[in-house]
């Protein structure tokens, strides 16, 4: 547990306390956040992905623009964006208690989540996902483009899930040890 090693007096105490909170508050957050976004991930990777390869391109280009359309108005984007500035939290608090019991982990379960999901994202899937929507899937080229996008945009999002269910664990793991 994060401070457990430290002699505190009295008039820290209250620094503890809170601090301690706030960390435990942090995992729990990491942790349910992660696995929800994973749990998105691996239905994407699992079998959503697959059920579109199945289709005729039109429909499935058609498809993935409806979701990615969809998404941006959704509850999905505060859970997006929520995760991972508490990703970069998680970093920070593990730097600021660095030799505390827990600290290392925290900060492999902050730094996996916010490269393997949110940059991943942000520097692969959103670009090949804009690719995807200026696409006329009536066109010669959009066999080719769906080809592409379905290998790539797959393919990274596979390390998204992965990335995402690690930070679950990592999370779960400190909590457990406290």
């Amino acid at each position: 547990m994060y401070f457990c090693s430290r002699k505190i007096s009295s008039n820290a105490k209250v620094i503890f306390v809170m601090s301690s909170s706030i960390i435990t508050v942090l995992l729990w957050a990491a942790a349910l956040s992660s696995g929800l976004i994973a749990g998105v991930y691996f239905a994407f990777s699992g079998f959503i992905m697959q059920a579109f390869r199945s289709l005729d391109t039109t429909q499935s280009i058609a498809a993935m623009n409806s979701i990615n359309e969809t998404i941006l108005r959704s509850l999905f984007m505060p859970l997006f964006f929520g995760s991972s500035l508490i990703s970069a939290l998680l970093v920070m608090v593990a730097f600021v208690n660095w030799g505390e019991a827990g600290s290392e982990l925290t900060l492999v379960a902050g730094a996996v989540y916010f490269v393997g999901m949110f940059v991943c994202t942000a520097l692969f899937n959103v670009p090949l996902n804009n690719t995807l929507a200026r696409t006329d899937a009536n066109s010669v080229d959009a066999n080719h483009v769906w080809s592409h996008y379905l290998k790539t945009w797959t393919k990274w999002n596979h390390l998204r899930t992965v990335s995402s269910m690690i930070t679950c664990v990592l999370c779960i793991l400190v909590l457990s040890s406290y």
